[in-house]
């Protein structure tokens, strides 16, 4: 949170000044480091061992290098002018890098432009005035001075200014003090750095996606759908004048007859059972408990079969094909994939989980997710896992998080979409579904994802978890709930906010580590790397996008043939007989995928630049089939899914709203 001390912007910047010699850390020689090459750990439940230095933390085992010299490529919206909202008179400054290393490396977070606009002012002022600046200063290191000014704020390389230019330099140095000033205060103290951010991210894609909607009659469908899938809209209250009377028509809830209390109580006093998300409750199911010795991948496959899955199953691969491993482990891809990174990560032995519990948690977890809903399935859930796995493997992330984190990781992956039914939560919220009233209309699927899964922890031979220490226990239940309710994709922009502000800061700040000394700044980084995987399809190669693509649209249409049915007005996308799929996969690359992957690619970077290319190739490839080959028309196999969901009935115990409720 922003916070002023006594006097307000002024004093606070005063002391910014005053402050402006305190010794901290600049660009990082990472062979300095005492013990850089030793395997050090950041205690995720303590922090940094306090004998360590501030230099100390700054090294791999506990932070991120911040590379620079980023290779050119295509920019998302959100390094494009702000023109409505002209921030820092001069744009160099805004836009420009901190340092001669970051030159191709734009700001665009409100709060890193505003230090750097404050770094321009301080060497602005120490050229102008001749002061010596102090050498324990980060910004007098000559990589590190503002480059927008083209001067150096080095004591040891103190530059004059000539007298015709002092006047100028002395007029723009007040007007970007001005614009910091101004930047301050117009803060709200209640809302966080970041939040500047997220409001600006937003105005910027309303502006864009505006754009995009005229094009078409389907650019305004794919606009539609991407505000009320991936922006998190502030509530709208129309409150009564006091002379308005209402009919018991008008006061009585939607689609209600009968006391929802009732249903509620139920679910908090009988442990045993959870929300049908529509109507009624249900018991969980528990797959029999497995004996014996564990086989190879932890499911039991034929011996034909075998080799063929170990060809699949490289954890190591961009992509594996969780349709080939669900076919060959006979429905069973999500365990046969959790169990196999547990077990190449040797997570297994170091938190002691019993082989035969871990098989038996995990089938049972995978019995809760519904074969016949199309896409938010089993296949998915080992896909995120798979992906996370994949992510945390990358070079610039070795050593930073701890054991204890990577198991809270693939295992909020794992379970992330445990019992979906097969739509979204606004459709929960319209048909005032059961989750709807227990979570009061608040990520309702990710809330009931994170209690089905730790509800299945106390079955019978399933609590994977015994041989943790308590503390353990509730480090770990923390993780997996910030990770999982994060993956409400109505959450989009504010974590892209929070990363991408993260990021800039530290860039601003004139340090080239990213610490994570502390839980906030650790949590954030996963729940966008679960955020990531959970938006990975396009990133993957295009024949597999192309396939969890198909199963998408499917489970959009059946949710869209069901608004049909009810009345309801039909969701965005979910009207089998108008979609533009083509289109919509461009849109929600350019606006939703790309500025968010642009972002991991910058903080891990190199080893997302191949992520980066093959996102780029697949949205190419569906820009091209827009004008040639419009979406196929209802009664095409392509739109009408696979057969085998079109065919089956839907449980309507786990999807068909109560009319009665």
């Amino acid at each position: 949170m922003v916070v002023f001390p006594e006097g307000g912007v002024e004093s606070s910047l005063r002391q910014v000044r005053m402050e402006c010699t305190d010794e901290e850390p600049a660009w990082v020689d990472m062979d300095i480091i005492p013990g850089a090459t030793k395997k050090l750990r950041f205690d995720v439940e303590n922090g940094p061992p306090p004998s360590r230095s501030p230099l100390e933390a700054a090294s791999p085992s506990s932070g991120l290098i911040l590379q620079a010299n980023f290779p050119q490529r295509r920019e998302s919206f959100l390094y494009r002018s702000d023109s409505e909202f002209e921030l820092s008179p001069k744009s160099m400054s805004r836009n420009s890098s901190i340092a001669s290393e970051h030159e191709s490396d734009l700001i665009v977070t409100p709060f890193a432009q505003v230090l750097a606009s404050l770094r321009s002012v301080r060497n602005n002022f120490i050229s102008l005035t001749n002061v010596p600046a102090s050498s324990s200063r980060r910004s007098s290191v000559g990589s590190q001075s503002h480059p927008s000014q083209g001067t150096s704020s080095s004591s040891n390389n103190k530059l004059t200014v000539p007298d015709e230019n002092q006047s100028r330099l002395a007029m723009e140095t007040l007007e970007e003090l001005d614009w910091c000033l101004d930047q301050l205060e117009s803060i709200q103290t209640h809302r966080s750095v970041s939040e500047m951010a997220s409001s600006k991210f937003k105005r910027m894609l309303n502006r864009e996606l505006s754009h995009f909607k005229e094009t078409s009659k389907s650019g305004n469908q794919v606009s539609e759908f991407i505000c009320n899938t991936f922006l998190d809209k502030q509530q709208e209250i129309d409150l009564p004048s006091p002379t308005e009377k209402e009919s018991p028509e008008e006061t009585k809830p939607p689609g209600r007859t009968k006391g929802p209390l009732s249903h509620v109580s139920a679910l908090l006093i009988m442990p045993e059972s959870v929300t049908n998300f529509e109507s009624g409750l249900r018991k969980l199911r528990h797959a029999n408990s497995f004996t014996g010795i564990v086989p190879r991948f932890g499911v039991e496959v034929s011996a034909d079969r075998e080799e063929e899955l170990a060809k699949e199953m490289d954890m190591s691969k961009w992509g594996i094909d969780c349709f080939k491993i669900d076919t060959l482990t006979n429905g069973r891809a999500l365990t046969a994939v959790t169990y196999t990174i547990l077990q190449e990560r040797d997570l297994i032995k170091t938190f002691k989980i019993p082989a035969n519990t871990l098989i038996t948690y995990l089938m049972t977890l995978e019995d809760h997710y519904h074969r016949e809903v199309p896409y938010h399935n089993n296949r998915h859930a080992a896909d995120v896992t798979q992906t996370t796995h994949y992510l945390l493997g990358m070079q610039a992330l070795e050593n930073v998080f701890t054991d204890l984190e990577i198991l809270a990781s693939i295992f909020a992956s794992a379970i992330h979409d445990v019992d979906h039914p097969g739509v979204n939560n606004q459709f929960l919220i319209v048909t005032s579904s059961e989750l709807a009233i227990l979570y009061n209309d608040e990520s309702c699927l990710e809330n009931h994802h994170l209690a089905v899964a730790f509800k299945l922890l106390q079955e019978e031979n399933c609590d994977i978890f015994c041989n943790l220490s308590k503390k353990q226990r509730s480090t770990l239940r923390k993780m997996v709930i910030d990770m999982v309710l994060a993956t409400d994709m109505s959450k989009h922009m504010s974590l892209l906010a929070d990363l991408k502000t993260m990021v800039e800061t530290k860039k601003v700040a004139g340090s080239g580590v990213l610490l994570l000394d502390n839980y906030t700044d650790r949590i954030q980084v996963l729940q966008n790397m679960v955020h990531c995987a959970d938006l990975g399809n396009p990133t993957k190669p295009l024949e597999l996008y192309r396939q969890w693509l198909d199963k998408l649209m499917n489970e959009f249409y059946h949710q869209g043939d069901r608004e049909r049915n009810k009345q309801l007005e039909i969701s965005a996308m979910c009207d089998r007989h108008n979609a533009s799929v083509e289109k919509s996969q461009v849109g929600f690359i350019d606006f939703i995928v790309h500025p968010l992957w642009e972002t991991w690619a910058d903080l891990v970077h190199p080893d997302a630049q191949s992520i980066l290319d093959q996102l780029e190739e697949n949205r190419d490839w569906f820009a091209s089939q827009i004008p040639m080959s419009p979406s196929p028309g209802p009664d095409s196999k392509e739109n009408n899914g696979s057969q085998d969901y079109q065919t089956s009935t839907l449980d309507d115990t786990i999807v068909e709203s109560s009319e009665e409720c």
